[in-house]
């Protein structure tokens, strides 16, 4: 930096609206170009604006509230709902499931990753657009686990290969864990452990060894498991679970943007003093 230079102040406004949990700041990137955020009465035209606060900013019309304390919610996904808030093809999303299965008062969340169509079992859901960006990115390592029904032949010593990563059509991917849990016959359950989460992963990785997967249910995502959570039910994480998780989330070559709930507790506090 030259002496010329000064640090600016303040957050880019793409940044501020995913901590407020408006929506993940490609989401809100997107908003943003349609028109739907405003200061005041002037239209924002680029997430680029620096701003030191959310004073004055709305969106659709509505003032954005401060960021609140970190939530993470555990949701039971059944198969059958798309991960997204809606389907240009009409299909149901987890968002129809969720207006009876959040708690009363959880507002506005957003999924960590996806569960494809037919694939049930452990979602993620936070307030935080730092949180959700820290989980999903191959590079933060977040184990994901998954228990495929199979059908097919297949040796432990072939899953066990997994452990040096595969190539498929081109698409590396990383180390996977995976065992056989159980065989009847040609039928097997497999459990599989990943860390990169890319599209399909799982899926692709099985098919690619001649099994046709015809159940997939992801079991666990980094510390936090789906146990006993009754399907198309949603569940609040303790906050003390949460706090742990994220003290030990570290981005490689980075600062993640997540905030504690004790961050966001002192952020009111010097509010209120201002």
């Amino acid at each position: 930096m030259t002496n010329s230079e000064t640090p600016r102040a303040g957050d880019r406004i793409a940044k501020l609206l995913a901590r407020a949990g408006i929506a993940s700041r490609r989401e809100v990137e997107r908003m943003i170009a349609d028109g739907r955020v405003k200061l005041g009465e002037d239209v924002l035209t680029t997430p680029n604006t620096v701003l030191t606060s959310l004073k004055g900013v709305t969106v659709d019309g509505k003032p954005v509230k401060a960021p609140e304390a970190v939530k993470l919610y555990a949701f039971n996904k059944p198969p059958g709902l798309i991960t997204a808030e809606r389907d240009p093809a009409g299909r149901p999303t987890i968002y129809t499931a969720l207006r009876n299965a959040m708690p009363e008062g959880a507002g506005r969340v957003m999924p960590i990753g996806r569960l494809d169509f037919n694939t049930e079992g452990l979602l993620l859901l936070t307030n935080d657009g730092g949180l959700k960006r820290a989980m999903e990115l191959p590079s933060t390592g977040v184990p994901r686990t998954y228990r495929a029904r199979t059908f097919g032949d297949i040796t432990q010593n072939e899953l066990e290969a997994l452990s040096e990563g595969i190539e498929i059509d081109g698409m590396r991917y990383g180390n996977i864990n995976a065992n056989i849990e159980r065989s009847t016959g040609r039928n097997r359950w497999i459990e599989m452990t990943i860390t990169e989460g890319k599209n399909r992963e799982v899926r692709r990785v099985l098919e690619h060894l001649g099994l046709e997967v015809s159940r997939l249910i992801r079991t666990a995502y980094g510390p936090f498991r789906l146990l006993d959570l009754p399907r198309g039910m949603a569940v609040e994480l303790r906050e003390a679970e949460v706090e742990k998780f994220i003290a030990t989330l570290k981005l490689p070559g980075a600062k993640t943007e997540v905030k504690s709930p004790q961050d966001h507790a002192r952020d009111r506090v010097m509010r209120s003093k201002r």
